[in-house]
């Protein structure tokens, strides 16, 4: 006689971001069963509940890096704690309730980690003994600084207003042995979207664009998957239509009015000797590099060509489209077979059309089509990222993040019984 067999009861989780657009809380309810290779992700509620507009405007201006004080910060980091576990319930509503939350938070400041921060990662760790700081360890043999990256929203609190056992501060465990802590996605990316035969380009397009390449899923595959940050997303874009409507319009829906101009493919080309643009990965960024002082410079050339309004949303889509096309032609071993775009800038019409101009034969479509909810694609990671860290599974890949190790990611604060 055969044993019974197990009934595999899926984990109903709760994952939440808000991304460097800062444009709300994307909130996704999911149940999670399997683990890797068997990983298995069902979508029940997916919604973007955006944050109250004093709020919005004090988080863009820490992002911006205007100065605050401590007493200030600690009520920002509250406030979005308080909008997070608020969107956690919302997103419940009609539904089970959830046993764990994933919250990203909200990014307000990311330092890539320089160049050595890995063997500085475990410099770091010969520093500490079992009692806490080695005492005859000089603190200037660290040298190099390792990568930084604050998210606020802290997870305690969307715990005790929840009751939900919530993972927060993902990055930080990467950031520590000299990862970038980002991308931190395109291990979820692997299992939910690899294909046994076809190379496939995740592209993000949040406020920084952010890829994810995955070879065919067979041999030592893992291995060489290969991430990191494209460069502009929707930041500079959005900041331009703030900027350029007087504040009537936050966003370009569909790519409208960049549709209506003309790119100026010479000022694109200038754009493009940016730095990073070169930067060999693993490599991140932020809106420290791409926000209002870098679209500042870029309306300032744009005045040598009189460009319009809409000719400087198309040449500032153009760039991203341009840096995205540019880094896979220089960076990725092989050009992929396809392209699957995700995040919020999947919705640019116009930009999405000028991906495809730029890849030619090579065919750019959304995660929806193969069965993954762009909207909600980076929610539903973090959903994961805290079901794997509640198993003891390590979410990081180290090819994406630089980090000389898989590590847990997260921190988990328990809910009260």
């Amino acid at each position: 006689m055969h044993p019974p067999e197990k009934t595999v009861v899926p984990t109903r989780v709760i994952g939440l971001i808000s991304g460097t657009s800062v444009d709300g809380i994307d909130a996704a309810l999911v149940e999670i069963s399997g683990t890797e290779l068997d990983l298995k992700v069902e979508l029940l509620a997916g919604a973007t509940y955006p944050y109250p507009a004093e709020l919005r405007e004090r988080i863009l201006a820490v992002g911006a890096g205007v100065a605050i004080s401590m007493a200030e910060l600690a009520e920002i980091d509250d406030a979005i704690a308080e909008v997070f576990a608020q969107a956690a319930q919302n997103i419940q509503i009609g539904h089970q309730p959830a046993t764990l939350i994933g919250s990203h938070g909200q990014t307000v400041y990311h330092r890539p980690p320089k160049e050595g921060a890995g063997e500085q990662g475990s410099r770091a760790r010969e520093m500490l003994t079992p009692h806490g700081l080695n005492p005859s360890y000089p603190l200037t043999a660290l040298g190099t600084p390792l990568g930084y990256s604050l998210q606020l929203g802290r997870g305690a609190l969307i715990t005790h207003l929840t009751n939900i056992a919530t993972v927060s501060n993902f990055r930080v465990a990467d950031i520590a042995i000299g990862g970038h802590g980002a991308p931190l996605v395109p291990r979820v990316d692997a299992y939910l979207l690899s294909h046994p035969q076809e190379g496939r380009c995740i592209q993000n397009i949040g406020g920084i664009g952010n890829v994810a390449y995955i070879p065919p899923r067979h041999s030592d595959w893992l291995s060489k998957i290969r991430a990191w940050d494209t460069g502009p997303g929707n930041s500079l874009l959005d900041l331009a239509v703030e900027h350029l409507s007087a504040g009537a319009k936050t966003y370009d829906e569909d790519g409208n009015w960049a549709a209506s101009g003309t790119p100026c493919h010479p000022l694109v080309e200038q754009w493009l000797n940016q730095d990073y643009f070169h930067l060999p990965p693993p490599k991140s960024t932020g809106r420290e590099l791409f926000g209002v002082t870098y679209l500042h410079q870029c309306l300032k050339d744009a005045q040598a060509y009189q460009l319009n309004p809409a000719d400087i949303l198309a040449t500032l889509t153009e760039l991203t489209a341009a840096s995205i096309v540019h880094s896979y032609r220089t960076f990725l071993p092989e050009m992929p077979q396809r392209v699957l775009l995700c995040g919020g800038g999947s919705r640019n019409l116009y930009l999405k059309q000028r991906l495809q101009v730029l890849l030619a034969s090579i065919p750019v479509s959304t995660t929806d089509e193969v069965g993954l909810s762009a909207d909600f694609k980076e929610a539903i990671a973090f959903a994961v990222l805290a079901y794997w860290r509640h198993l003891g599974i390590p979410g990081n890949l180290p090819t994406a993040t630089g980090a000389p190790q898989e590590v847990l990611l997260g921190e988990i604060h328990q809910a009260q019984s």
